[in-house]
């Protein structure tokens, strides 16, 4: 985690307005997560954000596992202990093993990756470096993917690039149950 306390706290259920209580247990009320619980604290922009989150999560044209590769690696690119954690447990939901996880820390030089494995990879890492996908990966994705399955890889990054910096930046906590990767700790004052 690169903040060891919020910023932004999580909201308790105590805390919630009606919209908001309702919104937080929507899905699964036993267990609301910290990003979740911290965003809430904008209703308007978590009710509008949570359908383009779902479309991104169980609607995309990408398989589950590529999803979850280019998540994971820019989760990793953005220093988002929470998001590499995260993922990790969705990562390995979609059939990625412990190993590949590992190697989406290195990328698409890691050995081990099917030829379009590196290319999402590698426009993970374009994508964060340049805001743009360079000729050759966009060519390769070209002969593998479709159109909507192209906008789906850089709208997955996209979205999951300004989750890592809301996430860094409010100081988002792992819950209990999990354990986060091995990033450098930023220690800030908190305010509110």
């Amino acid at each position: 985690m690169r903040l060891t306390q919020p910023r932004v706290p999580p909201l308790t259920l105590a805390e919630c307005t009606p919209e908001q209580r309702e919104l937080l247990t929507k899905g699964n009320p036993a267990r609301i997560l910290n990003v979740f619980a911290t965003l809430a604290r904008h209703t308007d922009l978590y009710r509008r954000w949570i359908p383009f989150g779902n479309h991104i999560l169980f609607k995309s044209t990408l398989s589950p596992r590529e999803r979850e590769i280019a998540i994971l690696r820019i989760g990793w690119l953005c220093r988002s202990g929470y998001e590499f954690a995260q993922h990790t447990a969705v990562g390995k939901r979609a059939g990625l093993n412990d190993e590949e996880i590992e190697r989406t820390k290195t990328g698409a030089e890691a050995p081990g990756w099917s030829a379009t494995e590196r290319l999402i990879l590698r426009a993970a890492d374009e994508l964060h470096d340049d805001a743009f996908i360079g000729d050759a990966t966009w060519a390769g994705l070209t002969q593998h993917y479709s159109t909507k399955q192209l906008i789906d890889l850089v709208f997955t990054v996209g979205q999951y690039t300004m989750v890592s910096m809301a996430l860094n930046t409010f100081g988002v906590q792992l819950e209990d149950n999990v354990k986060g990767p091995d990033l450098p700790v930023h220690n800030a004052t908190i305010s509110s």
